[in-house]
């Protein structure tokens, strides 16, 4: 397997603009941003798994025939008797930006547990993915601390985004210690520009790349929205200009930025023989495939097929 994600899928009520009366619509779009990274990594032509716990209801069956269509392996997502499938409601402004609300307390992603996880997958994987949501809440947060280790333990390339979202924690502090704590066990790692000065309390993007990989992270990705990405190896960074489009939604677009970038780094036989030119050409070819799933409205069902990045 070239990526394994470990944490939530979720349902995204996303509005899907007003009715004649005003009231908002919403959409049951399939989400949750490990889930999404697993999809865009898979249409981008990398095999990917998911690790994770829906609940057995509707919605659960939907996202699991969702990802088995996507062509992701579900055989980690297990479906759970006792609570529901987590639902984030997704209000979009005039501009596309996004605000949740999440209804998870708890969700059936919070309790995946390490004696659930699926070892033979966590062994073989090239890279385990994680993002910090399912560090908010017990168990989940002990299984994808002890996945991360296993996999890393037996050669698996870490990979970390730690979308903050901070209607899931108690306040920021808590936020930014927990989000903080694997930062030693990443080898790659996508933060947005908003995120960065709580990693690393600033947001100048040089030096804030300098403090990440001063704790061992490789390869370092800031997004920066409409302006591209930055981009950062130990012998030089970058900034890779945005690609120009229509916005219609945002959500998603994060996520489809990093699929993209793992789904390129797996095609190199290690960290180890990427180059600066390398990243470069990652990170265009990482912000044409976020660009267009900006362009259409939800998560996966926004997400694009290679032809269309490479057209």
């Amino acid at each position: 397997m070239d990526i394994t994600a470990i944490g939530e899928v979720l349902i995204d009520l996303t509005q899907q603009g007003l009715d004649e009366a005003g009231i908002p619509r919403f959409a049951a779009n399939p989400g949750g941003a490990p889930a999404n990274l697993a999809v865009a990594a898979a249409r981008l032509g990398a095999s990917t798994a998911f690790i994770g716990r829906v609940g057995q209801d509707a919605f659960g069956a939907y996202l699991r025939r969702v990802l088995t269509e996507q062509r992701v392996d579900i055989s980690g997502l297990a479906a759970d008797p006792l609570e529901p499938t987590t639902l984030a409601v997704v209000m979009v402004d005039h501009t596309g930006e996004r605000s949740f609300t999440f209804y998870r307390d708890p969700g059936a992603d919070t309790r995946l547990s390490r004696e659930q996880l699926p070892t033979a997958l966590l062994l073989s994987t090239r890279c385990l993915h994680f993002g910090s949501v399912s560090l908010t809440a017990e168990p989940s947060r002990d299984a994808t601390f002890f996945a991360v280790r296993t996999a890393r333990e037996h050669g698996a390339i870490i990979s970390y985004d730690p979308n903050y979202r901070a209607a899931l924690w108690p306040d920021e502090a808590t936020a930014v210690r927990m989000m903080k704590e694997p930062l030693s066990l990443v080898d790659v790692l996508k933060v947005s520009e908003e995120e960065l000065p709580l990693l690393t309390g600033t947001d100048d993007l040089d030096k804030g790349a300098s403090l990440l990989m001063a704790q061992g992270i490789r390869v370092v990705f800031i997004t920066l929205g409409p302006r591209g990405a930055y981009y950062a190896l130990r012998d030089g960074h970058g900034l890779a200009p945005g690609v120009s489009c229509t916005v219609a939604d945002t959500n998603g677009a994060g996520d489809t930025f990093f699929g993209a970038a793992l789904s390129r780094l797996m095609r190199l036989p290690s960290l180890d023989a990427l180059t600066l030119p390398l990243l470069r050409d990652i990170a265009a070819f990482s912000n044409r495939a976020a660009s267009i799933t900006a362009s259409r409205h939800g998560a996966i069902p926004a997400m694009p097929s290679l032809a269309e990045v490479e057209a």
